[in-house]
């Protein structure tokens, strides 16, 4: 699944912070540190980033050509 452009719920814009957070916790970071500092402080939105599963590489090697 892409991230959403918004939060399913509550509707804030959520989608441009997510290569910032993908890149700060792949780095080591904790999670919960980098949700706060990028001002995602209700459920559902924290919901979204945490359920998130980045498959798009792994979808796109069975692309038809």
């Amino acid at each position: 699944m892409i991230i959403p452009v918004r939060c399913f719920s509550c509707g804030k814009p959520i989608g441009h912070l997510w290569e910032e957070y993908k890149k700060r916790v792949s780095q080591g970071e904790n999670s919960k540190k980098v949700l706060d500092e990028l001002g995602l402080e209700k459920f559902c939105c924290r919901s979204v980033f945490l359920g998130q599963a980045d498959n798009l590489e792994l979808i796109g090697k069975f692309k038809k050509s």
